[in-house]
């Protein structure tokens, strides 16, 4: 059996070269303000991979993804193993992008931060008197840089998304920057209202796309999973302090409480972290995990 090695590997997933495709491995490691954690997560990847796989299936009418395969029977015997068994997808070779694409529907995390502050989120105006987690009169796409492993990202203005574009396709950066903001927002207006009708406020999410051999932009990494997304229950929302929800702002509530962990999570934080998950994935797909 031929044995493969990911020629990139970012905080939580990992990346394998078959020749004419890839094999993206959602791990079952977990990461809060640019840390791995020395914990795992038991079935987060194949949580994640899966609801990933039931976003790219719900939105394939509106814009073109890289999911191959979820069968492990169209990937090399490599990855049938138990270690990757359900947390593998085979998807198509993309140039990808530079740029995190960022929307927010409801006002919470850095966006609450910088609005309380300046009135201004990545450079838009917000109205006056907004209160913490209340929706936006209309989404807003937030683009920021991609990041090495152990840096931050970098919060950035649409101007500012299209010279990143333009230094790295030359005559193109306006044309992508436009494509990739109304892609956002058509995506995340679609999924938000559908989420509403299964219990789950989307308060905001980041996407990520790439170029296929014909210059096409291709939705691609994951999507709409609780690594990328802020979930909130619609039942007992409402407006001026934090939600409750089913990401992992559970895990940066805790590792906020207590500064000391050293990044090592208490096993009844585990196990509280994975049935957020889980419960995310029943209410948004109908499906037992």
């Amino acid at each position: 059996m031929q044995e493969y090695k990911p020629y990139k590997s970012g905080k939580v997933r990992e990346v394998y070269d078959i020749g004419d495709s890839l094999i993206m491995v959602a791990t079952d490691r977990i990461s809060a303000f640019d840390h791995i954690l020395k914990n795992k997560i038991t079935d987060k990847g194949a949580v994640l991979t899966r609801m990933s796989a039931f976003w790219f299936n719900y939105t394939k009418d509106l814009i073109p993804n890289h999911m191959l395969s979820m069968d492990p029977a169209d990937m090399p015997e490599f990855f049938r193993s138990e270690e990757y068994a359900g947390k593998s997808m085979k998807v198509k070779k993309l140039t990808m992008l530079p740029l995190e694409c960022i929307v927010r529907g409801y006002i919470t995390g850095s966006g609450w931060a910088s609005y309380k502050e300046s009135g201004v989120v990545c450079g838009i105006r917000l109205p006056e008197g907004l209160q913490e987690s209340q929706k936006l009169p209309e989404a807003i796409y937030t683009p920021s840089t991609k990041a090495d492993l152990g840096d931050h990202d970098e919060n950035i203005s649409y101007e500012q998304s299209v010279e990143v574009l333009e230094k790295e396709f030359p005559g193109h950066g306006a044309q992508y920057a436009k494509e990739l903001r109304d892609k956002t927002l058509a995506l995340y207006n679609r999924c938000a209202d559908y989420a509403l009708t299964r219990g789950i406020i989307i308060a905001d999410t980041k996407f990520e796309f790439g170029l296929d051999e014909e210059g096409n932009i291709v939705l691609a990494d994951e999507m709409l999973t609780p690594d990328s997304s802020r979930f909130w229950p619609v039942e007992g929302y409402e407006t001026g302090h934090g939600q409750p929800s089913y990401d992992k702002q559970y895990v940066r509530d805790w590792l906020k409480a207590n500064p000391d962990s050293d990044y090592l999570l208490p096993q009844e934080v585990i196990d509280r972290t994975v049935d957020k998950y889980k419960e995310a994935f029943r209410l948004l797909t109908g499906q037992e995990f």
